[in-house]
């Protein structure tokens, strides 16, 4: 049976006019924002070998990719799911020698093999930036403003930054709060669950995780509980705590900001520190961060923190259109007028030929001798 011509492969589509071009504005507005602060794009390929690409994806597996074979070398290749792996390569790599910390943005799909039932989009937009060399308290406050920055650019309101410590829990089952081995999953998912009843009934060392389910919610009231718990713990976690303060108190008044220092969904490599980025008017996420570590050539670890966002929704929404201005040029027009309107910003398009209606092709203005005329 033969597929017809306008069919793509589910969860692919065109982006058509004007989505396309609101797309191509809204990436060049979080890129030239993410500039300003010094961060230089880079582009790696859409597909690697995946060997390579799989050892630096740590939160995807092989049979998780869209994968073909290479006619040229004969070894698998495998479509790009995240960019963030890829900066990683060329930070250890090609860029290896560069002095830290080094900032790096970059913009462009990405392709999964399934999608979710939130997001039936197989193919995305992604755009991020990443500090490579440090994951300090000074470099988590300065990408979280940069990506917040960036989606207000955009002419995003609304934001939501939801911050999470990924690694808290591996940390206080190794001190404090002391968890054997195969508890440690048990009390992930029932904290993941946020269910009380089924962490207590866990035990004891389970229940002394309990407090983490409270600090859950606003940042303020969130941390003040989470504060209380650190006291009674003796202060194991002082770095932390100061340094989601430190974080979000350069944050505007206009940010919603929360807590939910368990979550972990997403966040499979960051380390201490992760956020994820919400609008209002949305369902889920529409950018992540965070803290992580990148693996280098002589098998030691960098530091690293970045974020990245998924503007389709947004795109999808109307953000990044505008309503240009456009001129229809008549037969015989003046081409260096035409050309200095074009300088003042108006789109023209010429007639081919004298049946040709601007109107049709959805020009605002027709060009009457020197000066445009609306229709």
């Amino acid at each position: 049976m033969a597929i017809p011509p306008g069919l793509l492969p589910e969860g692919l589509s065109d982006r058509l006019p004007p989505q396309a071009e609101a797309s191509a504005r809204l990436t060049r507005s979080v890129l030239d924002t993410v500039a300003a602060h010094g961060y230089e794009r880079v582009m790696p390929p859409v597909a690697e070998f995946e060997d390579t690409l799989v050892g630096r994806l740590k939160s995807m597996r092989a049979q998780d990719l869209v994968r073909a074979v290479d006619p040229v070398s004969q070894r698998s290749l495998a479509l790009r799911p995240d960019m963030t792996a890829q900066i990683g390569r060329i930070a250890a790599t090609r860029l290896a020698g560069v002095p830290r910390p080094l900032r790096l943005s970059y913009g462009g799909p990405v392709i999964r093999l399934r999608a979710n039932q939130l997001r039936p989009e197989r193919e995305r937009l992604q755009l991020g930036a990443e500090l490579i060399g440090s994951d300090s308290i000074a470099a988590a406050v300065e990408i979280v403003n940069v990506a917040i920055e960036a989606l207000q650019a955009a002419g995003v309101t609304g934001i939501t930054i939801d911050f999470t410590l990924p690694d808290l829990i591996d940390s206080l089952a190794a001190g404090p709060l002391p968890l054997a081995p195969h508890e440690i999953e048990a009390v992930r998912a029932e904290l993941d669950a946020k269910d009380a009843g089924a962490l207590a009934a866990l035990g004891p060392a389970a229940a002394a995780y309990l407090p983490l389910i409270e600090a859950t919610g606003p940042f303020h009231p969130a941390m003040e509980k989470l504060e209380a718990l650190n006291r009674q713990l003796g202060g194991a976690m002082d770095g932390r705590i100061a340094g989601l303060r430190a974080i979000a108190k350069p944050i505007g008044w206009d940010i919603t900001l929360t807590l939910d220092p368990t979550e972990r969904h997403g966040f499979e490599y960051q380390n201490w520190f992760g956020f994820s980025i919400f609008a209002d008017g949305f369902v889920g996420e529409i950018g992540r961060g965070g803290s992580y570590a990148i693996a280098r050539a002589d098998g030691s670890e960098e530091p690293a923190i970045g974020f990245s966002l998924y503007p389709d929704p947004l795109i999808d929404a109307g953000f990044g259109r505008e309503s240009p201005k456009r001129l229809f040029l008549p037969l015989h027009y003046d081409s260096g007028r035409a050309a200095q309107l074009r300088g003042e910003g108006w789109r023209t398009l010429a007639a081919l030929s004298p049946d040709q209606n601007g109107e049709a092709l959805r020009c605002t203005h027709w060009l009457d001798g020197d000066e445009p005329r609306p229709y």
